[in-house]
């Protein structure tokens, strides 16, 4: 599922997210549970928010499923059973800035290299389109 990129930079971050239906007193859902994919556009590297890889993820996966559910809930206005971290899908030249980015702020990721950095934090959930 390619998703519309709002903030036009080439990337977003794509979850697997199961939503639970709670419907009013009286009426029943079946299913009350189902799983869709939810994205969000990608900061561009150096902005406000770009760091959300290394504030979420960790080897590829939710650092904190709790805190990945209420964002997921946020974003949808619904409840949340579960999420999981599909991809980083980005364009060749968003992956390039952000690794330039990376570069420009080693210390803070505490890593020797960018390769580093982006196997600590995306593991091997990067797809280059």
């Amino acid at each position: 599922m390619v998703a519309h990129d709002p903030a036009g930079t080439g990337a977003r971050y794509v979850f697997r997210v199961t939503v639970r239906l709670d419907p009013l007193p009286g009426y029943r859902a079946d299913p009350d549970t189902f799983e869709t994919v939810l994205s969000r556009a990608a900061d561009p590297p150096g902005e406000d928010g770009w760091l959300f890889f290394r504030d979420t993820l960790w080897r590829g996966e939710l650092g904190d499923a709790a805190h990945g559910r209420r964002l997921a809930e946020d974003a949808l206005e619904v409840p949340v059973e579960s999420v999981t971290f599909s991809e980083l899908r980005t364009s060749e030249a968003y992956l390039d800035d952000l690794k330039a980015a990376i570069a420009e702020e080693l210390d803070a990721f505490n890593a020797e290299n960018v390769s580093e950095v982006l196997k600590k934090y995306l593991g091997s959930s990067i797809h280059v389109t």
